[in-house]
């Protein structure tokens, strides 16, 4: 990046970008999004708001027709304070209804279960992926009510 002219820089120093650019999990007919997979969700999240334009590159392996959950679990990253209560309230918003939330074991990097040790991100929280067997009904109402669960 450098040798293109392309500054290397943080958001402590430069909190405004011009643009960010990242991958999707999985992607449904509406654009919506399933991000988060490889563990990062926080700081993807805060290097994504400090963006004037973001941009998501997928291939045709993230499109799904058939709505976003049971192709891919849905992460969110919870604090390890309570843990287990936080869990719950997410599996029981009424727009999570049916999904079976499991607790990621092992790496954080990885939505598969590989390890015994509750899997911890950089920034030291949990991640608990919502599996779903029908398709979320309304992404986008579901993003909003785990985004307001505190913890």
């Amino acid at each position: 990046a450098e040798e293109l002219g392309i500054p290397l820089v943080t958001l402590d120093t430069h909190s405004k970008l011009d643009v960010a650019i990242d991958g999707a999990d999985e992607v449904d007919p509406d654009l919506n999004l399933v991000k988060g997979g490889g563990g990062a969700l926080l700081r993807e999240k805060m290097v994504e708001v400090c963006a004037d334009k973001f941009i998501v590159i997928v291939d045709e392996s993230k499109i799904t027709e058939k709505g976003l959950g049971p192709g891919f679990p849905v992460p969110v990253e919870i604090t390890p304070f309570c843990h287990e209560h936080t869990m719950r309230t997410v599996a029981n918003l009424p727009s999570c209804k049916g999904c079976n939330p499991v607790l990621r074991m092992g790496s954080s990097s990885s939505n598969v279960n590989d390890g015994d040790e509750i899997a911890v991100t950089d920034n030291g929280n949990y991640i608990v992926d919502l599996h779903f067997e029908e398709p979320i009904a309304d992404a986008p109402l579901m993003a909003s009510e785990i985004k307001n669960v505190v913890g």
